[in-house]
């Protein structure tokens, strides 16, 4: 069974109502913060939470994704870093990010994190093995395409912050 990490499996379970009617204690989607009151937050989700009148309780399945994630050790992806290059035809962009993984067993991949009108960003992400895994490290070369007619400006966001493509 696959190790859950907040980005991928424990995030995108807090909907906005559970954060809005959880304000007062915890933000849910901050990592800090639910690592934090990860015990209390299950307890809850475990008894009644949230209440009806704000979505009703989770499934059972989602309480014991948030269960194992935290008997996991509350596992989180990691920012890579790469050296990034923006290509454009008249048809398609690319973004390709190149580099080598920490350590032998990474995944990783790039991430549409947010989009406006004006511009989107993409993130890279790093998913470590769940043991040590005894080989050299990888090299990668990870891709994002997109329509050319898609003229936003495009930004990447890695280990060394956020910075501007296009």
């Amino acid at each position: 069974m696959r190790t859950p990490f907040y980005e991928l499996h424990i995030r995108p379970m807090f909907r906005a109502t559970d954060r809005e009617h959880m304000g007062f204690a915890v933000d849910l989607w901050d990592y800090g913060a639910v690592v934090e009151q990860a015990d209390e937050i299950l307890t809850r989700l475990e008894a009644d939470m949230p209440p009806i009148s704000t979505g009703g309780p989770w499934p059972e399945e989602w309480v014991a994704l948030f269960r194992r994630w935290t008997e996991s050790g509350h596992k989180r992806l990691e920012l890579g870093t790469a050296q990034f290059a923006f290509n454009q035809t008249a048809t398609v962009v690319t973004i390709t990010a190149t580099g080598t993984f920490p350590a032998a067993g990474y995944k990783g991949w790039l991430q549409l994190e947010t989009e406006t009108d004006t511009a989107k960003t993409y993130i890279l992400y790093f998913e470590p093995p769940d043991a040590p895994d005894a080989g050299a490290a990888g090299g990668f070369n990870l891709r994002e395409r997109y329509r050319a007619t898609d003229t936003r400006s495009v930004f990447v966001h890695d280990s060394t912050g956020v910075r501007q493509l296009q």
